[in-house]
């Protein structure tokens, strides 16, 4: 149609510069007319590149998991790549090798595996990937020599928000974790037992919830019952703290007034909770946009992209569920 070589009608759509104004004019009109649009099946397969990664991920309900996956999705489309998601029940090697095989049977250029609902050690699951795996990072999952592999500061986040509590003159604490099979759940709960051993401060009870709102309410009336002088109830996260706060209307207890309850994630509805909560926002986002880029070092070969550790900072943010102690009106701190 325009009397042009392929490779000339080939620099136009890849925006090349070595090409007339005038040709890449009469290309484009002639692209327009047909409706033509590239094959990235046939590019990919010209190529041997099928720019495409593969996630694996359970719990795409739960708050972390999918704003990892948004941040994921975000810097795959600004790099060029699609995304093949396969959302698991559960991590067990038997159910999980077979979905590794079946992305890298689609050729995806590497894998990105959210372990942060794991049911298993991961590294039961790194013993047996095959032969044929692609590149593959892991998030939240426990530090591996071999891969890459990216969490969050749990232990340090859970630290500065007992510390917070005890600033204010918090001794008497309940703890709702999350369930004890997550590794986020052991880190959060391990750093409350240290934070207050170091102290001197004698841990109150725990109970485990399952992180939801509901597992944090009953969590709640199980603490009150067993320890009912409790000063702060310290929920693994959001969720389960606006169970306590609902806990705590329903007895008529003020907060932070008579109780200080406090949460981790960062949710943003958290500070439209009645009263805001104070909690430990965690870089979800950004724990998938490593990951992408993460990944695309270890396609592209980059020297030590394999078995790094990364950790991402959290931030905790002090709201009116338990103030700083300059900002506490309702009662005295006690010593």
């Amino acid at each position: 149609m325009c009397g042009v070589s392929a490779q000339t009608v080939s620099r136009v759509i890849n925006r090349r510069p070595d090409v007339s104004a005038e040709t890449r004019r009469a290309v484009e009109g002639a692209i327009a007319a047909v409706g033509f649009q590239p094959s990235e099946v046939a590019r990919s397969l010209v190529q041997r590149r099928s720019y495409t990664l593969g996630v694996i991920a359970a719990g795409l309900r739960f708050f972390g998991v999918s704003q990892a996956l948004n941040g994921i999705t975000e810097e795959s489309e600004a790099s060029g790549y699609a995304l093949l998601l396969k959302e698991l029940r559960r991590f067990e090697p038997s159910d999980t090798v077979p979905v590794i095989e079946f992305l890298s049977a689609h050729r995806v250029e590497g894998i990105i595996f959210d372990g942060s609902q794991l049911e298993t050690s991961a590294h039961l699951i790194q013993e047996r990937l095959p032969a044929s795996c692609p590149p593959i990072v892991f998030l939240k999952c426990e530090p591996s020599p071999s891969f890459t592999t990216i969490g969050i500061d749990n232990y340090g986040g859970e630290q500065a928000l007992t510390e917070h509590l005890i600033s204010t003159g918090r001794r008497r604490m309940g703890y709702i974790s999350g369930p004890m099979e997550r590794l986020e759940a052991r880190q959060r709960q391990d750093a409350w037992l240290d934070t207050l051993h170091s102290a001197g401060i004698e841990p109150g009870p725990i109970v485990e919830g399952n992180w939801t709102s509901a597992s944090g309410e009953s969590g709640f009336a199980d603490l009150i019952a067993r320890r009912p002088d409790l000063d702060a109830v310290v929920a693994a996260n959001d969720q389960m703290a606006l169970g306590v706060l609902h806990g705590a209307a329903e007895r008529g207890l003020r907060v932070p007034g008579d109780i200080a309850v406090v949460g981790f994630d960062g949710l943003p509805e958290s500070a439209q909770f009645t009263p805001a909560l104070t909690t430990v926002a965690q870089p979800l986002r950004e724990l998938g946009t490593t990951a992408v880029r993460e990944i695309l070092a270890q396609i592209r070969g980059d020297a030590g992209s394999r078995g790094r550790t990364i950790t991402l900072p959290t931030d905790l943010i002090v709201r009116d569920s338990a103030p700083a102690a300059s900002a506490q009106t309702a009662w005295p701190p006690t010593a």
